[in-house]
């Protein structure tokens, strides 16, 4: 009985590396992405195109083991849903009070040190933002919050 699971659970892993999900290839920049809709310092554009931008934003630079499934449909779940929490290439196309909404949030889950997540940090070490980085996209982020924020009168 345990020989016949074992061959089943390998057949099943085999057959499931012929399931290739749809990859997060667009581009990242564009005329509606986040730098068109708020003032994007140099630092503070590398910081979000390092730590970010993989998950949310529409171009993934993908690891060798996206390639492995089931990692790579996992992936491919977890981008999808960074993308509809916030997307930076999309990010000029919300509405003035989302986006104030999504900056706070920035600040918020940076500040609390929940972004960028920490199994990705685990992996992508670049990506880690030191004390002096999460101090520096909080302010930039509460700023161009209040900006917002100011034009719509909230």
């Amino acid at each position: 009985m345990k020989k016949r699971m074992l061959m089943a659970a390998i057949f099943l892993l085999a057959g499931i590396q012929f399931i290739r999900p749809a990859r997060n290839l667009g581009n990242a920049d564009g005329p509606q992405d986040i730098t068109h809709a708020v003032a994007v310092p140099a630092p503070v554009l590398t910081m979000l195109k390092t730590s970010c931008y993989d998950c949310h934003a529409n171009k993934t630079a993908y690891p060798w083991y996206a390639n492995i499934q089931p990692v790579g449909l996992w992936l491919g779940h977890h981008v999808e849903e960074g993308k509809e929490e916030l997307n930076f290439t999309e990010f000029a196309t919300y509405a003035p009070k989302r986006m104030a909404h999504k900056l706070e949030e920035i600040a918020e889950e940076v500040e609390e040190g929940h972004m960028p997540l920490p199994a990705y940090t685990l992996i992508h070490a670049d990506a880690k933002l030191t004390e002096a980085q999460m101090a520096e996209l909080t302010a930039w982020a509460k700023a161009q919050q209040q900006q917002v924020a100011a034009k719509i009168g909230q």
